[in-house]
Formats: C-alpha cells, structure tokens, sequence
C-alpha cells in the first residue's frame, strides 16, 4: 500500500495557503475540505496519454478511468518531490515533470464522498515499461489525443470528474504536451 485512510492531507484555502492538516478519509466525508492535490499526464512519444482505470478497492471513482496518476502531497513534502514519489509507487516510472497550471474543483462521488481539491497539473515523456501497484490501478492503456477526445464523448460517465475538465484544458492551452516527438 502507497496511500493510507489516516495520512495528514495539506487543507488550503482558496489561494493555495496551507490552513491546516486533516487526515485523507475525513478529507474526503460529504462535500469534501478543499486540499492540495496533483495529476500527472504521461505521454509516449507518439503523444499518446498512459490512462490508468482506479483500482476496484478505491473509495471514491473506482473503475474509472483517468489521467496517469494522482495523488496528494504529504505534509512536508512539495508538490514537486510528491509527483516523483507517486508516480514511481504507483507506476515505477521516473520522467521529467513539467507544471502546466492549477485549478479548484469539487466533485461528488455519492452522498457520503467527494472530492474538493486544488489540483496542480503536470505533464511528461516516458517511453519506458510502467509497473502497476494492483493497489492503485486495475488497467493501463495508451490512448492518442483525438481517440480519447471520442470516447470520453461517446461514454464520459467512464472518466473521472477532475480528468475530464484536466484535459479539455490541456487540449485547449498545452498542445505541445502530446505533440509526437520526432525521430
């Protein structure tokens, strides 16, 4: 296990100031207390997106699809050192990370969950062969750019919330994420 019930999560207000600690389960009971968070978009480089769908054991969007990984920084830890962290225990993958933006959101999962973050987005290259931790995801795919953009179209209730609105932002303002490399 990489993520606990009872580690301290960074509460924020609405500039990004920490205002406290909670720990992740009580962050995430009824309407959700806003925290700090980050999603990571992996690309290959024929600029297709790694997708990960959430492991069935998750409590909030199991099943779903989403961006490569995400996660929380621990107290203590920057944004920066948690997005390496979490994308190696969940992925065995180490890339550079590039920051493109970040955004609040609150999305409700069922009556007693949801999420309430403020979500640093990152995006990076790896041709490398990611490790699953079965604890944190159940599939991975790649997927290119206008596939995903027509099956999140045709199925959109298949993806997370935070995902969808993440990537109509990438499509709109960071091309240069998914753009293929040249040879």
């Amino acid at each position: 296990m990489v993520s606990f019930d009872d580690e301290p999560l960074i509460l924020v207000d609405h500039d990004d100031r920490d205002v406290g600690f909670l720990d992740k389960a009580a962050a995430h009971v009824g309407k959700g207390t806003l925290h700090r968070a980050f999603s990571l978009f992996v690309f290959n480089a024929k600029g297709e997106l790694l997708l990960q769908q959430r492991a069935a054991g998750k409590r909030l969007w199991p099943g779903y699809w989403s961006n490569t990984c995400c996660s929380h920084p621990r107290r203590g830890e920057t944004v920066d050192s948690a997005t390496h962290r979490r994308l190696k225990e969940e992925l065995g993958l180490a890339c550079e990370l590039n920051y493109l933006f970040k955004f609040e959101y609150q999305a409700q999962f069922d009556a007693d969950g949801a999420e309430h973050e403020l979500c640093w987005v990152y995006a990076g290259r790896s041709d490398a062969a990611p490790t699953v931790n079965v604890n944190e995801i159940s599939g991975l795919r790649y997927i290119a750019p206008d596939a995903l953009d027509a099956e999140m179209a045709a199925k959109p209730e298949a993806f997370t919330p935070w995902f969808k609105i993440e990537w109509q932002r990438i499509r709109r303002e960071h091309p240069e994420v998914f753009a293929p490399r040249q040879a």
